[in-house]
């Protein structure tokens, strides 16, 4: 009898585990089920399957970054959408308006993004100030200088060049032409293929050193589900204009820093100092550095989200990237980063940007109001983040 009852307490221990682990996966599931019915199934078309990576992809760049600040113990910035302004700005005058070589202004631009965060990670990390302090001077300075720059006007950019360089369409001969766009699924099989490879070598792996491991049925059934999810989405492409260059930029990126915070040791760092800084400082860790780097690359990504921004759109003007912080936090937070900093992770960070894409979106195809998507969008942060407290609480880990 009592084996009966630890067998039922083991499997709903078990569910309990598994519904927490992919809340948000399941959530971002439901979510697109909704709001594929309540568009009549135009949520699915080709064009809107394209664009929702496309518009949010400075979301996924930053938010990338601003990972690495909650890490540090819920910290954040909230200049980063006066840096867009702020580099983008530049960007557009120095290009349109002085004539500048394209690769020169893009890397006077990163520099300048890498700047601002050096100076908020300088502050931050060696005279500790507070970061919400800081950044929102940096938010007010910032986008004080992005005016200046602009002169208060809109300044557009028609450089075939620069925009190539961040919106063009990737067309690989033999495999695109006018009638027909391949490429995105020869893409699509080719990452397929390389999930199986990692599933199947992490697991030998695993078995050889004897460490403990999930289920075959487990590991292999996220394998499948990711790759038919990838392969729909490649398949779409094919109904789009193929591959779009920023999608490269943004997938890079991704994939950059969910290698450095999970396959490196100091990535590592960053949870560590969310944890507990004080035992990370006994350690030898310098605690002060890693807040410095932490602003810092938030910077460079911000700057590398101003030209972004500035290529899909066309133009810059004083307003531009007006909220755009409260994106970049939001997915982390909606992704499942801890707001007492220590844990998150990339992947979340992506299901999180991709949860509020989906809302903008089908929101958008059904033609509710900016307002309407402001409250939706606040109200699902704020469960986000009610869940991580009450988990944390009931954990015992705060």
């Amino acid at each position: 009898m009592s084996t009966k009852k630890e067998t039922q307490d083991g499997a709903q221990l078990n569910l309990g585990a598994f519904l927490t682990r992919y809340s948000m996966v399941i959530a971002l599931v439901v979510v697109f089920i909704l709001f594929y019915f309540l568009t009549g199934g135009r949520l699915l078309y080709a064009q809107n399957m394209s664009n929702l990576l496309l518009q949010n992809g400075y979301v996924l760049v930053m938010a990338c970054g601003m990972l690495l600040c909650i890490l540090t113990g819920g910290n954040i910035d909230l200049s980063v959408g006066s840096v867009i302004c702020l580099v983008g700005g530049v960007a557009a005058v120095l290009i349109s308006n002085q004539g500048f070589n394209v690769y020169l202004t893009i890397i006077i631009c990163l520099l300048l993004g890498l700047a601002a965060g050096v100076w908020q990670g300088y502050w931050i990390g060696y005279v500790r100030i507070p970061p919400f302090i800081t950044t929102l001077g940096g938010m007010f300075m910032f986008r004080g200088f992005g005016r200046l720059v602009l002169n208060s006007k809109t300044v557009s950019v028609q450089n075939a060049a620069f925009l190539n360089i961040f919106t063009a369409y990737i067309k690989i001969p033999g495999l695109d032409n006018d009638s027909r766009i391949l490429s995105p699924l020869v893409i699509g099989v080719i990452v397929v293929l390389f999930l199986f490879y990692s599933t199947i070598s992490s697991r030998a792996k695993k078995a050889k050193k004897g460490y403990r491991q999930n289920s075959a049925l487990a590991d292999f059934g996220r394998t499948i589900l990711i790759s038919a999810v990838l392969l729909f989405y490649c398949y779409q492409l094919t109904q789009y204009k193929g591959v779009s260059v920023m999608l490269i930029w943004v997938v890079a990126i991704c994939l950059i820093y969910n290698f450095i915070t999970s396959k490196t040791a100091f990535g590592r760092y960053f949870y560590a100092v969310g944890g507990n800084e004080k035992a990370t400082q006994l350690s030898g860790i310098n605690t002060n550095k890693v807040y410095f780097i932490a602003y810092a690359n938030m910077g460079l990504l911000a700057g590398l989200c101003g030209l972004l921004c500035l290529a899909r759109v066309g133009s810059v003007n004083g307003s531009t990237g007006t909220s755009f912080e409260m994106d970049a936090i939001g997915s982390c937070f909606i992704g499942g980063a801890s707001a007492y900093g220590g844990s998150g992770t990339i992947p979340g960070v992506i299901i999180g940007a991709l949860l509020l894409g989906v809302i903008n979106m089908g929101m958008s195809i059904m033609g509710i109001g900016d307002s309407w998507q402001y409250v939706v969008k606040g109200g699902v942060l704020l469960i986000a983040v009610i869940f991580d407290v009450v988990s944390s609480r009931k954990s015992g880990t705060r």
